[in-house]
């Protein structure tokens, strides 16, 4: 028997037949089970493919359709739909299309505003592009047509089920152990830490780990465009997310906004997922008046990348402002950089460790703690090194020794 065509023919009867607006998830579920197992009727059908049938059936009513099935698979990072015929994901770190098409376009718009709806976020064709994510905390961005003119486009960035540790990121390779108790040592002691790194390098999963270096017992509020931070084991934690403009051009609430707010809710670290725009001159701000032990993440290619990208972002914000204030600023707020990056055969490796130690003759002044280096096993294919202290001491050791750490780094 043809199962695909009996799931259209359950799937017509069960749309034609029973009142589905007016139906619990639950209730809907149970009938379409009794549908199926009376239209099976004496034929024979293994149990799990009865349980697949009422799967596919369900989902293509009320859950994401031919979605469910990828969303599902953890091996899976994430996938992207260019149009209802075009299927993308990716798979330990590799592209693939998928043999696997939507029935028509306007099915995937159905299952497009389904995922909007769910987060309280509208698209259209006057608002056609949306960053929203899935219950799961799934990061989601749609862009519509006329914008797309492949037809809709979704892209999603999966979230992981199990929250990324530091010992996760230990077995990755992606630091050792002794670099994991410096970054313990430099988070207690609420250093202002950014993490940089290019797009797909594991910012935002560098960021959760260290995040749970944060002690329990502080007050944490964590500022996001689409809430995906994982901090586990603070009882004391405010998670803010931004809100884009209704159709009439109303209610947007931007990561300026909630980090403005958030300096009012007496907050003892501000985690901001990403810094892209004017909102950085607001977090140098937070940085430098007592919020210290901030951390966040932006997009750069290097450290120093990342200290011009700064610059520019806090000039979105302020332009009238002279660029020896703003390398000041950065220079006073900002104490320890991360550089991770994607490598050429996909791995992904932390670079750079680096201290900023303040500002000289105009420019901001460097003291990189670690540096990787590759070594003799690295080929085009794989590459082969490690993160090595460099021979520099650490220079600003003050708040370490204020926190009553007597180590040294």
């Amino acid at each position: 028997m043809d199962w695909d065509l009996f799931v259209l023919e359950v799937k017509k009867y069960v749309t034609e037949n029973l009142p589905l607006s007016k139906m619990e998830d639950d209730e809907l579920q149970a009938k379409i089970e009794e549908i199926v197992s009376e239209k099976i009727g004496g034929r024979y059908c293994p149990i799990d493919q009865k349980v697949a049938i009422v799967e596919q059936v369900y989902s293509s009513i009320r859950g994401f359709g031919l979605l469910d099935s990828i969303i599902k698979d953890d091996t899976i990072t994430e996938v992207m739909i260019n149009g209802p015929d075009n299927i993308f994901i990716e798979q330990s770190g590799r592209l693939f299309k998928l043999d696997k098409q939507f029935e028509s376009q306007r099915k995937l718009e159905d299952v497009i505003q389904r995922i909007v709806g769910l987060a309280g976020r509208e698209v259209n064709q006057a608002n056609p592009i949306c960053d929203t994510r899935l219950p799961d905390g799934s990061r989601v961005n749609v862009v519509l047509p006329p914008i797309a003119l492949c037809g809709p486009t979704l892209t999603i960035r999966k979230f992981s089920k199990t929250p990324m540790t530091i010992e996760r990121l230990i077995a990755y390779g992606s630091i050792t152990q002794e670099i994991a108790d410096v970054l313990e040592l430099l988070v207690k002691a609420k250093y202002n830490i950014f993490i940089a790194g290019g797009t797909g390098s594991g910012k935002t999963t560098f960021l959760n780990a260290l995040s749970n270096y944060i002690p329990k017992d502080e007050r944490i509020i964590t500022i996001e465009d689409s809430a995906e931070l994982q901090i586990t084991g603070v009882e004391n934690l405010v998670s803010l997310e931004t809100r884009n403009a209704n159709a009439s051009g109303a209610g947007q609430i931007t990561i300026r906004d909630l980090i403005k707010s958030s300096l009012r809710m007496r907050p003892e670290r501000i985690v901001v997922g990403e810094v892209r725009g004017g909102e950085a001159l607001d977090m140098l701000q937070a940085m430098n008046t007592g919020h210290d032990g901030s951390l966040s993440t932006g997009h750069a290619n290097s450290t120093e990348d990342m200290l011009s990208r700064l610059e520019t972002m806090v000039l979105q914000g302020a332009a009238g402002l002279p660029l020896e204030a703003i390398r000041q600023q950065i220079a006073s707020a900002v104490d320890i950089i991360i550089h991770l990056s994607r490598l050429r055969d996909k791995s992904r490796k932390t670079m750079e460790i680096t201290e900023v130690v303040g500002y000289e003759n105009g420019q901001i002044i460097l003291n990189p703690l670690y540096v990787f280096e590759e070594d003799e096993k690295s080929t085009l294919e794989k590459v082969s090194g490690s993160l090595n202290r460099t021979k520099n001491p650490m220079i600003n050791v003050h708040k370490l020794r204020l926190s009553g750490f007597k180590t040294e780094i």
